[in-house]
């Protein structure tokens, strides 16, 4: 525990010592990378599987044959 306290503190003081400029990029990457990984997969990359199959059995044979098939 002591370990994780250490490098959250590592990365805090690191972002506390920062010049205002690079607080704002590093803003402004993580606000693009929370859309990209999070709105644009709901939007536009929906479960497939989930949706087209009704169980786990019937989605593993979708998969098996799909990656076997030449």
């Amino acid at each position: 525990m002591k370990k994780l306290k250490k490098i959250v503190n590592f990365y805090v003081t690191g972002f506390q010592n920062m010049p205002p400029w690079a607080r704002a990029l590093w803003t402004i990457i993580l606000i693009k990378l929370f859309i990209m990984f999070v709105v644009l997969r709901l939007f536009f990359f929906p479960n497939q599987l989930q949706n087209n199959f009704e169980s786990d059995k019937d989605r593993a044979r979708h998969v098996i044959e799909n990656i076997t098939t030449p």
